[in-house]
């Protein structure tokens, strides 16, 4: 009786084990991996901003059916003109009423997603994008204006009050979230590396972690082509060498 009983509790105890170890896999995994969502956002915004509308309808009808919301991809089609412009950012939105119209056709429900949250306009915009920056960085703003925001002073406003306060204060999606959406844009578009650069910096902050960076590379390289995965990679290993030397 007494041999079964530590027999019994010999299984248990290596059944807690298993279970504790593939906890643990679960959740390296998860840290580590961009899931259905983020794959699909990727893929999105870096087709939005070189404008391959055939492309980029299929990856809508492949977010859509990963349990992306309506209103999160609305989101970062809005954001894109930050970033790209307009006339992409506008294109792409006509492209998503189009697949949405087909998929209601089809008879085919999507999740519209909860909508943003009115802005609360009491406050001072440009302070607010300035303590969003800040957050973003992890490095408060100190001193006299310096580059482009003391040669362009107005261009400092703008990136303060419109797109760190009105874009980045939407809360549908949350920093790391939009931080992810402007890396993936970014990614897709030649000749913008110092803002790629800085925008990976700040996405690290937010939580998105190197391996994600890694694995949207990937999908860089399938979407737009070998040459702007390189400089992802490239540009991500930059970020990486400047924290050591922060650190």
């Amino acid at each position: 009786m007494k041999e079964a009983n530590n027999f019994r509790k010999l299984l248990l105890a290596i059944l807690l084990l298993n279970i504790n170890i593939m906890i643990a896999q679960d959740k390296n995994t998860g840290s580590t991996n961009l899931n259905a969502h983020q794959q699909s956002m990727a893929s999105i915004c870096a087709l939005s901003a070189i404008g391959n509308i055939q492309k980029l309808k299929t990856e809508l009808n492949t977010g859509l059916d990963s349990g992306l919301s309506v209103n999160e991809i609305k989101e970062a089609l809005v954001q894109l003109y930050a970033y790209c412009g307009f006339p992409r950012s506008l294109n792409a939105i006509n492209a998503f009423m189009e697949v949405l119209e087909k998929r209601k056709a089809d008879g085919i429900t999507d999740l519209q997603g909860r909508e943003a949250s009115p802005i609360n306009t009491a406050n001072d915009k440009y302070s607010v994008g300035k303590e969003t920056l800040q957050q973003l960085t992890g490095r408060e703003e100190k001193g006299p204006k310096t580059g482009a925001n003391a040669f362009a002073p107005v261009i400092d406003v703008f990136l303060k009050e419109h797109l760190f306060a009105d874009i980045f204060s939407r809360d549908v999606l949350n920093y790391r979230q939009r931080e992810f959406v402007t890396i993936s844009i970014l990614s897709a578009m030649s000749g913008v590396e110092p803002q790629l650069q800085a925008h990976i910096s700040m996405g690290l902050n937010t939580g998105i972690t190197e391996e994600q960076i890694i694995e949207l590379s990937a999908i860089i390289e399938k979407q737009i082509g070998k040459e702007q995965a390189e400089i992802v990679k490239n540009v991500l290993e930059k970020v990486i060498q400047m924290n050591k030397k922060i650190n």
